[in-house]
């Protein structure tokens, strides 16, 4: 017997028969998950912190994406969320696009190509904003990266859609053991996207188009569908989305050592974000200032990562500068404006500075013994900035 949640008895719509029409519905969620428009009631969502810490003197941010929020409404976030502070080195890195928090200190999370061990990697890059005056090369390929990265969600949609990848998604649909409903109201979902992404092209912000839009359009339909039988679809297009990720030619995007040499001829300071989810960069000698070893999607080896930056550390020579030690919280702001009901938890209880892992007991002997600290890694990190 199938389990329906009471609300689910008042959506109609059978699932089995959707239209492939684009209706005045479709047009409107379209408009509204494409909007850059923020409501009081969201930018009251933004500036409400999940947590309040009193008493923490220090703030180091120098992981997380601001997408389309506002600073000012970011800040006010920030300063509600540490309302004591003293201390600050605040930077933020959208994806292949450099961004400034307080007009001194820029920053951007850069995707590369490592060719040693055929991967996608990201590098942090953060700079004196000054010193980009004149990057015309840097910004240039930027965003040949922004623009290609962003192709990837046509990639999926035309995965979905075009009858020659059907081997992917059978093997996606296999993989979930999802039925031909489901396989079928997700082909036309990603139509109707498709449709109205090339007819409203000059239209839509380029920051917006990216793989959650899908999502996104798909989760509208609860106001139409059952939950249960959306989920599955949702379910399905992360596993398209999965396979094609994984079949995306990277050798489009610059290898890490050219868009390092780049970026240093602007004096950045380089990071290498969740090493454990590419472990061969560990081996690679890139010229960085630090590893992050904690964020919250990349947890689990923390302290085997600060013990490898201390045993490099130690037996490096003496004309190369100290590893640096980073935490890093990888918070995404517009995931603070969704409705409660249609958050990704995973993304949404992240914040701007709250990186728990300092104070954890279990490897605090490990940054003891490296000298790490929020405070001490916030000086050394902007004297570098500052040179």
């Amino acid at each position: 017997m199938k389990l329906v949640k009471p609300e689910d008895k008042l959506k109609k719509n059978d699932p089995e028969k959707v239209s492939r029409e684009i209706t005045e519905f479709d047009v409107r969620a379209f408009e509204k998950i494409t909007s850059l428009e923020i409501t009081p009631e969201q930018v009251q969502r933004i500036i409400t912190p999940n947590e309040v810490f009193p008493g923490q003197k220090c703030v180091m941010a120098v992981h997380w994406h601001p997408e389309h929020i506002p600073m000012e409404i970011i800040r006010q976030r920030i300063e509600n969320t540490f309302p004591d502070k003293q201390e600050e080195l605040i930077i933020p890195t959208q994806h292949n696009r450099i961004m400034s928090y307080d007009g001194k200190y820029s920053g951007v999370e850069v995707d590369c190509y490592s060719r040693g061990f055929k991967r996608k990697v990201q590098i942090l890059l953060h700079f004196k904003s000054k010193n980009l005056k004149d990057a015309h090369v840097l910004k240039s390929m930027l965003d040949h990266t922004f623009k290609y990265r962003s192709s990837q969600l046509y990639e999926l949609l035309d995965t979905l859609i075009d009858p020659k990848w059907d081997d992917y998604l059978q093997l996606a649909a296999e993989g979930t053991g999802v039925g031909e409903a489901v396989i079928n109201f997700a082909r036309i979902q990603a139509w109707k996207l498709r449709h109205q992404l090339e007819k409203n092209q000059s239209k839509v912000n380029m920051e917006i188009v990216k793989n959650k839009l899908l999502r996104d359009v798909i989760d509208a339909q609860r106001a139409l569908y059952p939950d249960q039988f959306i989920n599955r679809v949702q379910v399905l297009v992360k596993a398209v989305k999965n396979i094609v990720k994984s079949n995306f030619n990277l050798t489009y995007f610059y290898r890490t050592s050219e868009m390092i040499e780049e970026a240093r001829f602007y004096r950045c300071g380089i990071i290498v974000p969740h090493p454990e989810q590419f472990w061969p960069i560990l081996l690679c000698d890139y010229e960085v200032d630090g590893y992050e070893v904690w964020n919250p999607q990349s947890q689990e080896y923390t302290e085997f990562l600060v013990n490898v930056i201390n045993r490099q550390n130690k037996s490096r020579s003496p004309d190369k500068k100290k590893l640096l030690l980073f935490m890093g919280d990888d918070a995404h702001m517009s995931e603070k404006i969704k409705d409660p009901t249609q958050i990704e938890a995973a993304k949404y209880y992240r914040d701007i500075g709250v990186q728990p892992a300092w104070e954890d007991l279990a490897i605090r002997k490990s940054l003891i013994v490296g000298d790490f600290s929020r405070e001490k890694m916030i000086k050394e990190y902007r004297d570098r900035l500052n040179q």
